[in-house]
């Protein structure tokens, strides 16, 4: 038997870990803290931005520059023009060319030994410039940059295959164009016309605009992983202090509804006082109610067997004589006490009834306003006018213009003070006082029946209010009540948010004092 309960047990627990991991919170959360550091991530788009600036910014340099340039190389002698190109280079930076009007060469700081423009070979860069020109392309494919055009040299003779240089020879501006070069560094051109000599051109490989890009988006990279990190990290945290405890919840919930809530013990938290703390504590008090509203059910139930084994017998005791006594007189009793049974049969399952709807009925219904000063005194005038045993009188001390108006259900309100005022009047002796009083202590309505007969023992004050526990006068017949008429109004007035007690008279030795608290209506 040992092993089914243990299967069992496990099997309730994979399907707890199945459904709580099918909805949990933790991919979740970190999808929402990566979607946040995406957008930080998009920073390195903007670089792409930044960088056009950069360029566009040396194009205009460029420009300048080779006007510059035009205008000393125009106003030089042919003997000093090429120590002047050489000198320009130098300061510029820049590779410095002269063309005449057809295109030819004339000039060239390369040539005059300044090497101050040579193109990287990319297959000869080390691993770290590899992998910056990947990401180079992956940034400009994903961002949808303009790709610049390969810089390629052309023939010294034929210098209008360059457009700059053709450009300014026919419009007579300053052309500048942005250059790809093997290492995807810019190389930027720019060309200027010289009157009655031909065209300037400057070539200007701009490694640092690539360099400058790169530290930044290298800063960017270390400031979003750090970010990350710290990210995932917390994400984690969350998902560990929000998440596991739910996850507890959630299979203390799913073994509560697989039947097995006494054996369950919800997770209260008492060391949180957060949303999950209180949602783990009413989770907690939840179970407890209903394990407590299941125990209260098997207990009715075998109440409720027991309570109807008793008329049954003494029934089929009856009937089992009847077909064996042949005297007139022993038959008639036997047939009262059928029809007694019957009658007790009856009035237990009337009462077994209402009191299993009562906590349904309760829940469902439409509590309206009640004065129940006026209802008290209505069903006084019904118990008079019924009249009254053994000359026993009703004081009801009413205090006049007291607001006595309370939410809830008249009819089940009256059946409350009616069986107090029944219980009363049964048990008071020959000649006694019942005095009922309602009166308003705060923000609640207080009723007091109180009688002159033998009283309620203090330890049987709270047994009373128990189902079918019945303790009646010796003067009353048996199988007249069914002991769940106290048991009934506390659960109706229980169910208006109130409470009934039992109470010790100050006044008198003996009698027994039931008090009422139901909420009084709020006054505007």
């Amino acid at each position: 038997m040992a092993p089914v309960i243990a299967s069992r047990t496990n099997n309730e627990r994979d399907l707890a870990l199945k459904w709580s991991n099918r909805v949990s919170l933790t991919p979740r959360i970190l999808a929402v803290n990566i979607f946040a550091l995406a957008l930080l991530g998009s920073g390195f788009f903007y670089l792409d931005s930044y960088r056009s600036r950069i360029v566009d910014s040396r194009v205009a340099q460029a420009r300048g520059e080779v006007r510059l340039i035009a205008q000393a190389v125009a106003s030089a002698t042919p003997e000093r023009r090429d120590l002047l190109v050489l000198s320009l280079a130098r300061d510029t930076g820049t590779r410095v060319r002269l063309y005449d009007e057809s295109g030819k060469l004339i000039t060239d700081s390369h040539d005059l030994g300044l090497r101050n423009l040579v193109l990287r070979d990319p297959d000869k860069d080390p691993p770290n410039q590899t992998t910056a020109r990947f990401l180079d392309a992956l940034i400009d494919t994903v961002a949808g940059a303009d790709r610049a055009p390969l810089y390629r040299e052309r023939r010294r003779d034929r210098g209008l295959d360059w457009p700059d240089v053709r450009t300014a020879r026919e419009t007579h501006g300053t052309p500048a164009t942005v250059w790809r070069a093997p290492d995807r560094t810019p190389v930027i051109t720019a060309a200027a016309p010289i009157t009655q000599l031909g065209v300037v051109m400057t070539t200007v490989n701009a490694r640092d605009i690539t360099q400058t890009v790169r530290l930044e988006r290298f800063r960017l990279g270390v400031v979003v992983a750090i970010v990350s990190l710290l990210s995932i990290l917390l994400s984690l945290f969350l998902a560990r202090t929000i998440v596991r405890p739910l996850r507890r919840l959630a299979r203390a919930a799913v073994r509560v509804r697989l039947g097995r809530a006494r054996e369950v013990i919800v997770p209260r938290l008492p060391e949180r006082s957060d949303e999950i703390g209180l949602l783990a504590r009413a989770i907690s008090d939840m179970s407890q109610a209903l394990r407590a509203r299941i125990d209260a059910t098997e207990s009715f139930a075998a109440d409720v067997t027991h309570e109807l084994k008793n008329p049954l017998a003494s029934l089929r005791s009856a009937v089992e004589g009847l077909s064996k006594v042949k005297d007139p007189a022993l038959q008639e009793q036997l047939l009262a006490i059928v029809r007694d049974d019957v009658h007790r049969l009856d009035r237990l399952i009337t009462d077994i009834s209402d009191a299993s709807r009562l906590d349904a009925q309760l829940s469902r219904a439409t509590f309206e306003p009640i004065d129940v000063g006026a209802m008290i005194a209505a069903l006084l005038e019904q118990r008079e006018t019924r009249g009254l045993p053994n000359d026993i009188r009703i004081l009801f001390d009413r205090r006049p213009g007291a607001s006595l108006t309370v939410l809830g259900e008249g009819a089940r309100l009256e059946r409350v003070f009616e069986n107090l005022i029944e219980n009363a009047v049964s048990f008071s002796p020959a000649g006694g006082l019942v005095t009922i009083s309602a009166t308003s202590d705060r923000e609640m309505l207080v009723v007091r029946v109180e009688d002159e007969g033998p009283g309620v023992p203090d330890e049987a004050r709270e047994a009373v209010f128990r189902r079918f526990h019945s303790v009646r006068p010796q003067s009353e017949a048996f199988g007249q009540h069914s002991g769940l008429g106290l048991a009934i109004a506390r659960t109706i007035v229980e169910g208006h948010q109130g409470s009934i007690s039992v109470e010790t008279r100050e006044d008198r030795l003996r009698g027994a004092r039931f008090v009422v608290r139901l909420p009084l209506v709020e006054r505007d």
